[in-house]
């Protein structure tokens, strides 16, 4: 098994298991065989994104051991640090599976709210775009996030809301971000 922190992009992996990933960035799913020779083109948070012949796949984090790649560690919450700060940390660990940078430094989350339902419950609330709104990949990430912020400790309720107003530019990413997505 090879560690998930040791994929680099170009690394090529053997298909040890029939593995079904969504294609970038339509979302539509695509089978991989046994056998088949693929090309890491970003391995970060803990998804991986694949080039299979000048089509993109991301492949989920339980489906990586069928590339022989050991899933990365789950982070553990840290206690200490408030909710907000931990939702923002989960969000900081997803990415776009075509531009190595993560949502928030892409400049794709518009708002995050942390509220006490009546009923004494935990709501988070994320307001998200994409880099284009037709991306069949959004409710992918939107569950994938979902998913992850509801396995926060005191997280009883995550609703991830797709908004497009105002529209996403290249204007709302960090200059770290535009650094490496080669806008400067």
């Amino acid at each position: 098994m090879i560690a998930f922190a040791e994929l680099e992009k170009g690394s090529e992996l053997s298909v040890l298991q029939n593995v079904t990933g969504r294609q970038v960035p339509q979302g539509s799913l695509l089978t991989l065989g046994v056998g088949e020779i693929v090309t890491v083109t970003q391995a970060l948070g803990d998804t991986v994104t694949l080039d299979i012949g000048s089509r993109l796949v991301r492949i989920e984090t339980e489906d990586l051991e069928k590339l022989g790649v050991k899933a990365p560690e789950q982070a553990v919450s840290d206690l200490s640090v408030s909710l907000e700060r931990q939702v923002w940390e989960v969000l900081k660990q997803s990415y776009d599976p075509e531009i190595p940078v993560n949502i928030v430094e892409l400049g794709l989350i518009y708002d995050l709210r942390v509220s006490t339902l009546v009923d004494g419950r935990t709501h988070i609330r994320v307001d998200m775009t994409l880099t284009a709104p037709g991306c069949g990949m959004g409710p992918v990430m939107a569950r994938d996030i979902k998913d992850k912020i509801e396995a926060l400790g005191g997280v009883d309720q995550a609703d991830i809301q797709m908004v497009f107003d105002p529209p996403w530019d290249a204007t709302r990413m960090t200059e770290e971000a535009r650094l490496e997505a080669g806008l400067f």
